[in-house]
């Protein structure tokens, strides 16, 4: 088995060194040819210029230089696209994900699964940000189906899958990128182990739980219209809802010859008006998604690249 180690770089100047040596150490007993992308995502402090050192020190070590700050799964994206061999494996840049655990994904990938994530044996994260993660669980369930969700118990940044995967998704070019989302048009032979995780060595998350929240919410409407039928349905509870009002409404007028009652109609109304709100928020998002798609805009843009030898070159 040959293997891409996939590793987007977020202001990781401090962590890349030592975790480009814990690989030394692991990838050679599980690979016969390796590779190592780490992709610059718009970093602000040193991480290209550590980049540019490690490829030099170890060969199998290429970067690649994002003219700016894109996300992580965009980041993910193009590294998987630039991906040599067969097997790709994906992890956070922090030291979180331990290397020493990759045979675990490797010897579940070869039970006969597509994509295997390694989720934590504990979170290491606060309350919030558990919540956040399964705000995002919850709506990659929708995205991949039932059957799915039901084998997989979580998602992480920590994943290894068949590189041919990309087949299914290498005409996608929307800027909003969610790499569990196009896994899931490619497959549905999904499995998770459990794994060990380190808590973050240096730093803090990039992810707030309103930016969890947000990205569940672009699952849902970039990959799903679960949403729409969500607000399809409300409209059809509240219409029959309406329609009964209406009926109690001529009831009363015709039995007691008024309809008292002012609060009643002033709550209908409210309720009313807040469904539809949420229905043309629905949509909206919807729009939104077809203008991102439409605008043209690339999901990443390369500046350089290191090639083998540590030598740099342009790219677009």
């Amino acid at each position: 088995m040959n293997l891409s180690i996939v590793i987007p770089v977020y202001n990781s100047e401090k962590t890349l060194a030592p975790l480009a040596e814990r690989l030394a150490n692991v990838l050679p007993g599980l690979a016969g040819s390796y590779e190592v992308l780490l992709i610059n995502d718009g970093s602000r402090d040193g991480s290209w210029g550590m980049i540019e050192t490690l490829s030099k020190r170890y060969a199998w070590v290429r970067g690649v230089d994002l003219t700016r700050n894109f996300g992580q799964h965009n980041a993910l994206l193009c590294g998987i696209r630039a991906a040599r061999y067969e097997v790709c494996v994906t992890l956070d840049d922090d030291l979180q994900n331990l290397p020493e655990e990759i045979h675990r994904l490797l010897e579940k990938l070869d039970q006969g699964y597509d994509v295997v994530y390694g989720v934590p044996k504990r979170h290491q994260q606060s309350w919030w940000r558990n919540l956040g993660s399964m705000l995002t669980k919850w709506s990659v369930s929708f995205v991949v189906g039932r059957e799915v969700s039901q084998s997989v118990r979580d998602v992480s940044a920590f994943r290894a899958f068949r590189t041919d995967l990309r087949r299914s998704f290498e005409a996608y070019h929307g800027a909003e990128v969610i790499l569990d989302g196009l896994l899931g048009w490619a497959t549905t032979r999904f499995a998770s182990v459990s794994v060990e995780e380190e808590p973050r060595a240096v730093g803090k998350s990039n992810y707030s739980f309103g930016k969890l929240a947000s990205m569940a919410l672009l699952i849902l409407t970039n990959f799903s219209t679960a949403p729409l039928r969500l607000a399809s349905i409300l409209g059809f509870c509240f219409t029959v809802m309406g329609f009964l009002g209406l009926v109690y409404v001529v009831v009363q007028y015709f039995l007691l010859g008024s309809v008292p009652g002012f609060t009643f109609l002033a709550s209908t109304i409210f309720v009313f008006g807040g469904v539809q709100l949420f229905a043309i928020g629905i949509i909206g998002e919807y729009l939104a998604r077809l203008f991102e798609r439409s605008s043209g805009r690339p999901p990443y843009t390369v500046a350089r690249t290191t090639l083998p030898g540590g030598d740099s070159s342009g790219g677009t």
